[in-house]
């Protein structure tokens, strides 16, 4: 009898490397070795590194292919899981041992005749492949459902998040998870593109392993991540993690909305950078106030500010720009306020902060109540979803609820938590903001002075080459209070009474003019 030929095939798993029984440079030599030990043939050998859990790969196909166009031949592997660990191709060689294109095949561990009895057993060793192989995957996902209801992230880190062994979680890195934040709050102004925010994260360090600045591709998936929502996801779906969130949902939300913004980004024309642009309006027909350059006597050069008219005719005429400046620290000489007063007003806030630190607790055993039934109805429905008791559309709809609801009691616990920054701190800043506005009265940073006023003033105009400034009610009362006579009395005792009848009078707004409370009362910036 003729002894056949054989194809050598060796393979494995691209999963779980270091867990592999034998490498496929071990499967080769112990072959090699018991080819020449039995005397076999080697037509050619066959190598890849594939799992065999579903069909497809493409040396296998290529060796069945040259063993389907032969007659007679054999295959040489370890064990019969080599060759499959699915029915497709597990039939594929049991049908050609059928055929008699495959007429031996050789295991150094595995006995096999191609007989009946051999026929079966080879069909059970394919078998036992294929349950392994089944029983593996469910093992792996029971154990990521395990981990995804206890909130665990799964994989690597993403940046700004450290891997934490024991926990077995992730956890905020303590500087570059600042990185994150810092890069969100400045993409969130406006003032950046992603090739910009690109440049941004380079100078904190954050590049690629060549050292050069992340693609746009990358800076925009660090911008939209919602693991800095404290959320996981797997396979397109999210859900609650049990990390600590790095940014606050509003602050995520504000940057998504600049995403879509930018999403039809216009084309401009490159400017001039005029620092005083976008701050006034006409205040006789209401276009804006555009600049330009011009050129003075002795060929100096100057710039000048003036009325678009796109609004129609308009009799104004320029301003120079050292003018406007000039009446702009006026306005910052009318609103600053004696460091007395503002020293005492400090202390003041101090005190309100201590008196504040006390929270409700019964609001927050109330916010907590409510997480603990958001979280017991988020692991029911995970269950009902499991066990096909309801579709997949109701599921996930009922559980984005349930996460917005989450995430929304969670900055609730936040807010409760420090509901005192809800008026002590705007307070201080905005003290720090009168004290700044007498060091700006000597500054000759121009922007530093338009951002001011868009800080704290509102409809700015110009008229008959006058600047006028609204501001907003804080602002406005120390206005009116520096032009109100005072008795000779001490100055201290002036500043205390003053600093007083600042804490009852006035309601502080914020930039973003939302209400503040000070001491009971509320009020409102005007419309900016």
């Amino acid at each position: 009898m003729i002894k056949p030929k054989y194809f050598l095939y060796a393979r494995k798993s691209t999963e779980d490397d270091d867990k592999q029984v034998m490498s496929i440079e071990a499967q080769l030599f112990e072959l090699r070795e018991y080819a020449h030990k039995e005397n076999l043939q080697i037509l050619e050998e066959f190598t890849e590194s594939k799992s065999a859990k579903k069909p497809g790969r493409e040396k296998f196909g290529e060796m069945m292919a040259k063993v389907e166009s032969l007659n007679g031949v054999g295959i040489l592997a370890w064990h019969p899981d080599r060759l499959a660990r699915n029915s497709i191709d597990g039939g594929r060689i049991i049908y050609a041992v059928d055929t008699t294109k495959i007429v031996s095949l050789r295991f150094p561990t595995f006995w096999f005749e191609p007989t009946p009895q051999g026929l079966f057993m080879l069909q059970v060793a394919f078998g036992q492949s294929k349950y392994y192989s089944d029983n593996l995957k469910q093992n792996v996902e029971r154990g990521i459902r395990q981990k995804l209801r206890r909130g665990e992230w799964l994989t690597k880190a993403p940046f700004g998040y450290l891997n934490n062994q024991k926990l077995r979680n992730i956890e905020p890195d303590p500087v570059k998870s600042k990185i994150i934040i810092r890069a969100f709050e400045e993409y969130a102004k406006g003032h950046h593109g992603l090739e910009s925010m690109s440049e941004f994260l380079a100078l904190h360090g954050v590049t690629q392993k060549s050292g050069t600045p992340l693609g746009k591709a990358s800076v925009s998936r660090i911008l939209t991540n919602k693991a800095y929502l404290g959320l996981t996801k797997h396979r397109d779906e999210y859900f609650p993690g049990s990390f600590a969130p790095i940014l606050s949902s509003e602050l995520f939300e504000a940057v998504q909305k600049r995403f879509k913004e930018r999403s039809h980004p216009r084309k401009t024309k490159k400017g001039h950078n005029f620092p005083f642009t976008g701050l006034f309006h006409c205040a006789e027909c209401g276009s804006m106030i555009t600049a330009q350059w011009c050129i003075g006597k002795m060929g100096v050069k100057y710039r000048y500010y003036r009325c678009t008219k796109k609004k129609g005719k308009c009799k104004q005429k320029y301003l120079r720009e050292d003018l406007v400046v000039l009446q702009l620290k006026e306005q910052l000489q009318k609103i600053s306020l004696p460091d007395d007063w503002t020293d005492y007003m400090l202390r003041k806030t101090d005190e309100w902060n201590n008196e504040e630190k006390v929270s409700s607790g019964s609001l927050l055993e109330q916010i907590k109540t409510d997480e603990r039934e958001t979280e017991q109805k988020l692991d029911e429905l995970v269950t009902l979803y499991l066990d096909g008791d309801i579709p997949k559309e109701n599921y996930l709809s009922k559980k984005n609820e349930l996460l917005k609801l989450k995430v929304s009691l969670t900055q609730k616990k936040e807010s409760a938590r420090a509901e005192r920054k809800n008026w002590v701190e705007p307070l201080r800043e905005w003290i720090l903001d009168m004290k700044k506005a007498a060091q700006l009265q000597s500054s000759d940073n121009f922007f530093e002075i338009r951002d001011y006023f868009k800080k704290i003033g509102t409809n700015s105009q110009l008229r008959d080459k006058s600047i006028s400034v609204s501001f907003c009610p804080p602002t406005e009362f120390a206005f009116n209070s520096k032009t109100i006579s005072t008795p000779a009395e001490p100055r201290q005792t002036i500043a205390r009474e003053r600093a007083d009848d600042f804490s009852k009078r006035v309601s502080l707004c914020d930039p973003t003019g939302n209400r503040t409370r000070i001491t009971g009362l509320k009020s409102r910036c005007p419309n900016r």
